[in-house]
């Protein structure tokens, strides 16, 4: 996008980062890296990192929409970007960023007037030679698709292949229906336009035409068939634009593949990597699980205010172990969950 836009749509933030309210009450500072921040004439987004507390009514949303395979972060979201697209925000991700390299510039911090953020912003005066600069952790199976492949992604992604212990491919899926019902019935919970129903079809279709067991598939943080609590082991995970990137590892654990439509579009082609078990050995070695007494076991790494909501879900011996863990297992896999779309060619 043109630079002038991206500078409306800071502006646009930071007149709502004015307004206040919930949630961006809980905001407690903003940075600016990348393209953007470098001087580029047409960065392709703008990359923020963005550092908030949670309150109750934060935390209880959080755990929510993780419980049925949403965005955790989309109340914040909103509330910084509104329905304007162009700004990528990682929650979260100051040390870690800083810690790879990345050169982040201070926007606001609380307890600042939003005017000394629009000064820093005019600041960051274009540069003409500010480009892209390569990416980093690629491999043969992201190229045509990289841009789609976010960079946090990539590291867990290519430090799998370097282990031997996935293989992945790149796949096209055809824009086709299934044919099984229990396919039919899990697709209503999309609506007919939604890009990700469309892919949802395909991968099920794909599955279907390769004879592959319905029964065994996790779509999107739901099973097809069953309850996501049966001690069911699921051999097929699937997940659409790396909301779930974080649970491939652990699926991978007892499973044996996913499919992740990288880009899910009404119309455009839908990309898919298709990562497989080689050698389950290899994978990197996750914390065993304790029996639920009150407190799971990555519930105790998450935080105060997430060990609070965790614990109030599998208090009182009303949820099952399997339940337990299984909120445990989201809450971990959504720690740093804000880190997507970090990339220093942007």
């Amino acid at each position: 996008m043109k630079r002038e836009r991206a500078t409306t749509l800071l502006n646009d933030m930071l007149d709502r980062l004015e307004e206040g309210g919930w949630p961006l009450d809980l905001v407690d500072e903003i940075l600016v890296f990348g393209s953007y921040a470098r001087g580029a004439l047409n960065p392709s987004d703008v990359d923020l990192v963005v550092e908030h507390r949670r309150d109750d009514r934060l935390t209880s949303e959080f755990l929510h929409a993780l419980s049925y395979g949403r965005d955790p972060s989309a109340s914040m979201k909103r509330a910084l970007k509104g329905n304007s697209r162009g700004l990528q925000i990682h929650f979260g991700e100051r040390k870690t960023l800083e810690a790879e390299g990345f050169e982040l510039t201070p926007l606001w911090t609380r307890g600042e007037p939003v005017a000394a953020a629009r000064a820093r912003l005019a600041a960051i005066t274009p540069d003409p030679a500010a480009g892209r600069a390569p990416r980093d952790h690629m491999i043969e199976v992201f190229d045509g698709i990289d841009r789609w492949v976010p960079r946090p992604v990539r590291i867990t992604l290519t430090d799998l292949v370097d282990r031997k212990a996935v293989t992945i491919r790149q796949l096209q899926l055809p824009d086709v229906q299934p044919a099984h019902p229990a396919a039919h019935e899990a697709l209503l919970r999309w609506s007919d336009t939604s890009p990700l129903r469309r892919a949802a079809a395909a991968v099920l279709a794909h599955l279907e035409a390769t004879s592959r067991p319905l029964d065994s598939v996790y779509l999107h943080g739901e099973p097809v068939i069953g309850s996501r609590y049966s001690d069911t082991t699921w051999q097929t995970g699937i997940g659409f634009g790396w909301s779930h990137y974080r649970s491939i590892s652990h699926h991978l654990q007892e499973g044996t593949d996913w499919f992740e439509v990288v880009r899910p579009t009404r119309t455009q082609p839908l990309h898919t990597l298709h990562i497989t078990v080689q050698d389950r050995s290899a994978l990197p070695r996750l914390r065993r699980k304790r029996p639920c007494t009150g407190q799971s076991w990555s519930a105790s790494a998450a935080g105060p205010a997430t060990r609070t909501a965790t614990r109030a879900r599998c208090s009182g011996g009303t949820a099952s172990r399997s339940t337990c863990h299984r909120d445990a297992h989201h809450v971990l896999g959504a720690r740093g969950y804000g880190s997507l779309h970090a990339d220093k060619s942007m």
